[in-house]
């Protein structure tokens, strides 16, 4: 494997992200999941299982190269992260189930992202594709890029609380900066130099499938919540958590492990709209809510 800077670049964004949300983690929040698990089970099963099955759906039957469907594949494998996270505390929404799945989402994508990702090359690719995703090399890689730095946060909160406040809002800037800077590296490089190689007509042909597979996680993640009458405010934020997927994850596993530059273009173009498309989401059922837009839910 050739790794170039930019996937040490992407491996140090993505461990700087994982212990940013490691600070914002108590066990008093994880302790949320035993007291309200309908919410926690729907929401779990809505991002592994519910937003995977609508990628499959939505670009299986395109005429989009073969790679790239894999890359749809591998976002909808990378559940939660820090944008989410973001938006829920903007609106208001169920704090303690978002902090809850993003610390348990840290540990099952060790497992479920081989997995999905070797399926979704094998349906897309063939078997005898040349890309490939080990299990246990990916799963110690993922490990020490996202698990570890994620619980090294969580032991400085438990053990230095102080501390971990103090570092938080530095840690929470350092990553909005390096956040911006990988993206950019990513789209602009040239491809021997570890970039995407991504043309605007890239970009117009992947567009309307990332609208619709993030519509469609919206969508169905608040249909989960309301199904399993869970309330609007914890609807709303299950469909946050589904829709908003951990793109820089995802740029980690198509570019970093299995090194093809097309399976990290549906991230890249994610990256673009979903934050406002999910600005745009609280926005309407707040004001369906008739509630402050800012304030909390009725």
């Amino acid at each position: 494997m050739n790794l170039t800077y930019i996937d040490f670049l992407v491996s140090a964004v993505l461990a700087t992200i994982m212990f940013g949300v490691g600070l914002s983690i108590n066990f008093e929040d994880l302790r949320q999941i035993y007291r309200s698990p309908r919410a926690f089970v729907l929401g779990l099963v809505s991002q592994m299982i519910l937003l995977p099955l609508v990628a499959f759906l939505v670009v299986g039957f395109t005429d989009l190269p073969p790679a790239v469907k894999a890359g749809f594949i591998i976002l909808s494998a990378c559940p939660g992260g820090t944008t989410s996270g973001f938006v829920t505390v903007l609106f208001r929404g169920n704090v303690a189930l978002s902090v809850s799945l993003i610390a348990v989402n840290s540990l099952l994508t060790l497992a479920t992202i081989p997995l999905l990702v070797n399926l979704a090359l094998t349906v897309f690719m063939g078997r005898h594709s040349p890309f490939e995703l080990p299990l246990i090399p990916s799963f110690l890689q993922i490990f020490f890029i996202t698990l570890l730095p994620a619980m090294t946060g969580v032991l400085i909160r438990y053990l230095r609380e102080k501390i971990a406040n103090k570092i938080q809002k530095p840690v929470r800037s350092v990553m909005i900066v390096l956040f911006a800077g990988v993206y950019g590296i990513i789209a602009f490089a040239d491809e021997s130099s570890g970039g995407s190689g991504i043309t605007r007509a890239d970009l117009w042909s992947i567009l309307p499938f990332a609208v619709i597979i993030n519509l469609g996680g919206f969508i169905a993640g608040m249909a989960m919540g309301l199904i399993g009458k869970t309330g609007l405010r914890t609807s709303w934020t299950i469909g946050v958590e589904v829709a908003l997927q951990n793109t820089t994850l995802a740029l980690l596993v198509g570019g970093t492990l299995i090194q093809s530059n097309d399976m990290v273009k549906p991230a890249l173009v994610y990256a673009l709209f979903s934050f406002w498309t999910a600005l745009l989401y609280g926005v309407v059922v707040k004001w369906y809510n008739g509630s402050k837009l800012f304030g909390e839910f009725r």
